[in-house]
């Protein structure tokens, strides 16, 4: 028997598909959009005279998007004018055709290199397209895009194999799926800034799935809501590959590591509990409770 939950989620995602096809039809740009999009540019400029914000709403307060799925390129961009950068090279896997990721405005706005791994191949030929016109001063390609469903047995010949090694500015992960198992093999590159993103599912526990290097996530859950690791569970690895959890998105999707002993600027570590958001999409159709009831028979794993 199907649980009411998954039918609520069901009919909702419907709902979005309406509305947004009504919204392109009959309102390009809503008034909201207008006001958000002058909101970032009205705190970029006078950030001097906001009140004294938590970290939570200084981070909220610099999200913008241009090709990311949410605001996570202007927390990027924030993030960074924080800490520096060193060589612009980056690391993504789960890029879609590449159009919208974590690191196309990098690219396509700073000049940033690196390798992009996707596993379906029509996704990676796109990619490869569009990336194409982008090119380093001696000819050779700023982005590298391969085929590749990463597991914890080749994301570092993966990434070795593209000549990516030692210290890069910036490791994305977007698998839904191992995404905990294959950052904690990742030994090849040291990012300064990771995001990845975390299960608003499984709420404050500490816990992933365990390791399936077949991982569909709507094969095992007709939801989409098992799949990953929670906020706890990637911090508590973070903390132990040396890195420290500075945030996460309004979204409630991704969350963003620091190494750490590099000097953050404004930002601090932050505790998981302090930083946790709920998954905004899902908590619509679902409280928390419901999402993970709908889901704990499956197995996971106590990190």
């Amino acid at each position: 028997m199907i649980k009411p939950a998954v039918i609520r989620w069901y009919l909702y995602a419907l709902y979005l598909r309406v509305r947004r096809a009504r919204d392109r039809w009959l309102r390009p740009k809503t008034r909201d959009a207008v006001d958000a999009n002058l909101a970032h540019t009205l705190f970029a400029r006078h950030e001097g005279i906001a009140a004294s914000l938590s970290q939570a709403r200084r981070l909220a307060n610099h999200e913008f998007k241009v090709y990311s799925q949410n605001g996570e390129d202007g927390l990027i961009a924030w993030i960074f004018s924080q800490i520096g950068v060193t060589n612009r090279r980056f690391v993504e896997f789960g890029v879609g055709d590449g159009r919208q990721c974590n690191t196309a405005n990098l690219v396509i706005h700073f000049g940033w290199s690196g390798l992009m791994l996707e596993a379906r191949p029509s996704d990676v030929r796109k990619a490869a397209s569009h990336y194409a016109r982008f090119r380093c001063e001696d000819g050779r390609p700023t982005v590298t895009v391969s085929e590749c469903r990463v597991t914890v047995d080749n994301i570092e010949e993966a990434i070795g194999g593209a000549g990516i090694t030692g210290e890069i500015d910036l490791l994305s992960i977007d698998i839904d799926g191992n995404d905990y198992w294959i950052w904690e093999a990742i030994d090849i590159v040291r990012p300064r800034v990771v995001v990845i993103e975390y299960n608003g599912s499984f709420g404050r526990r500490s816990i992933t799935v365990p390791y399936d290097p077949g991982f569909v996530r709507f094969r095992k859950h007709r939801s989409g809501w098992y799949h990953g690791a929670s906020l706890a569970a990637l911090a508590k690895l973070g903390r132990r590959k040396g890195y420290d959890l500075v945030g996460t998105d309004r979204a409630g999707v991704n969350a963003f590591f620091i190494e750490a002993t590099i000097p953050k600027g404004e930002l601090k570590p932050v505790d998981p509990e302090e930083a946790y958001r709920p998954q905004r999409k899902r908590i619509a159709v679902a409280t928390e409770e419901e999402q993970f009831a709908a889901i704990e028979h499956l197995p996971l794993v106590e990190v």
